[in-house]
C-alpha cells in the first residue's frame, strides 16, 4: 500500500494512456470503418483505409509516449513490456502488478468511454469495440502474427532505449512500427501485441475469441526478445524501463542512467 500510495500518480498516467490510445482507436475505426461514414465512403480502398488508420495510431502513439505523463510513466501502455522489464529486473514486483491493473483499468475506460459516445456505430459490426479476433488464417496465422510484432517491438525498443544516441528517437520508431503492424499485421490478428488492449475490448463485447492467445504470446515472445538481447549485450545493457528518458520527469524504476558507464556495444554496432 506504502508503493501505491507513492506511486500512483504514474499507475494514474499508464491507465489514461492506454485509455486515450483506446479511444484514438474507436473513433478514427468508425472514421474509416462505418459504412456510413463520409470518410468511408470517400475512401473505397479498404488497405488505404487501414493504413491511414495506422498513421493515425502511431502518432498517437508517439504523442503519448512523449507526452508528459508519458515521460514520466515510461508509457508501457502495455503489460507486455511492463513484465519483460520486471524480468530484466528494472521494475519492482509491486510496480508491475499495479502498473498492469491500471493499464487494464485505463483501456476499458477508454472502450466504454467511446461505448457511450458513438453507440452502436462503435459496439456493432464492422467496428465491434475493435475487438482482436483471428482472421481467415485461423490460431496459426494469428498467433505467428502476434509473436513476430511484439518480438520485432521489444527487439527495437531495447535496442534503441539503451543506445547513447537512439534512445530519444525511440518513441518516434515504435509509433512507425505501430503503423506498419496496423497496415500490415491486423488482417491477421486485428494487431492486438497488448493483453490490456485486447481485455479492454474483448470485456465489454463479450467476444472471447482466442482471447488467451492475446493474453500469452506478446508477453512471452517480448520476454524471448529480451533475453536474446541481453544475451548478446549483457544484463546490465538495459539501463531502465522508460522509453524516454532523456526528461527531467521521475523515475520509479531500478534505473542505472546515473551512473556512468561505457559504450555499449550495440553503439558499436551501429557506429563501425
Amino acid at each position: 500500500m506504502e508503493t501505491l500510495k507513492r506511486h500512483l500518480p504514474e499507475y494514474l498516467m499508464e491507465a489514461a494512456e492506454l485509455g486515450l490510445f483506446m479511444v484514438s482507436a474507436g473513433v478514427f475505426t468508425i472514421l474509416f470503418e462505418y459504412p456510413h461514414s463520409p470518410v468511408h465512403q470517400a475512401i473505397t480502398n479498404a488497405d488505404l483505409r487501414r493504413f491511414l488508420i495506422g498513421v493515425a495510431m502511431g502518432t498517437t502513439a508517439i504523442a503519448l509516449i512523449y507526452s508528459p505523463w508519458g515521460k514520466q510513466s515510461g508509457a508501457h501502455m502495455n503489460p507486455a513490456i511492463t513484465l519483460t522489464f520486471y524480468r530484466a529486473g528494472k521494475v519492482k514486483r509491486q510496480d508491475a502488478i499495479f502498473y498492469i491493473v491500471f493499464q487494464c483499468l485505463g483501456g476499458l475506460a477508454g472502450v466504454y468511454l467511446v461505448a457511450l459516445l458513438f453507440g452502436s456505430l462503435f459496439t456493432q459490426p464492422p467496428v465491434s469495440y475493435v475487438v482482436t479476433v483471428p482472421s481467415a488464417l485461423g490460431l496459426i496465422g494469428a498467433l505467428a502474427g502476434e509473436w513476430i510484432v511484439a518480438f520485432i517491438m521489444m527487439t527495437m525498443v531495447l535496442f534503441t532505449s539503451n543506445h547513447n544516441t537512439l534512445s530519444r528517437y525511440t518513441g518516434v520508431f515504435a509509433g512507425c512500427l505501430v503503423m506498419l503492424y496496423v497496415t500490415l499485421e491486423a488482417p491477421l490478428s486485428g494487431f492486438g501485441m497488448n493483453p490490456a488492449r485486447s481485455f479492454a475490448s474483448a470485456f465489454p463485447a463479450q467476444n472471447w475469441t482466442a482471447f488467451w492467445l492475446y493474453v500469452l504470446v506478446p508477453p512471452l515472445s517480448m520476454v524471448s526478445a529480451s533475453a536474446l538481447y541481453q544475451y548478446g549485450f549483457g544484463r546490465r545493457a538495459i539501463k531502465c524501463a522508460k522509453l524516454h528518458h532523456a526528461n527531467h520527469k521521475r523515475c520509479i524504476f531500478r534505473c542505472s542512467y546515473h551512473q556512468q558507464q561505457p559504450i555499449d556495444l550495440s553503439d558499436r554496432l551501429l557506429n563501425s
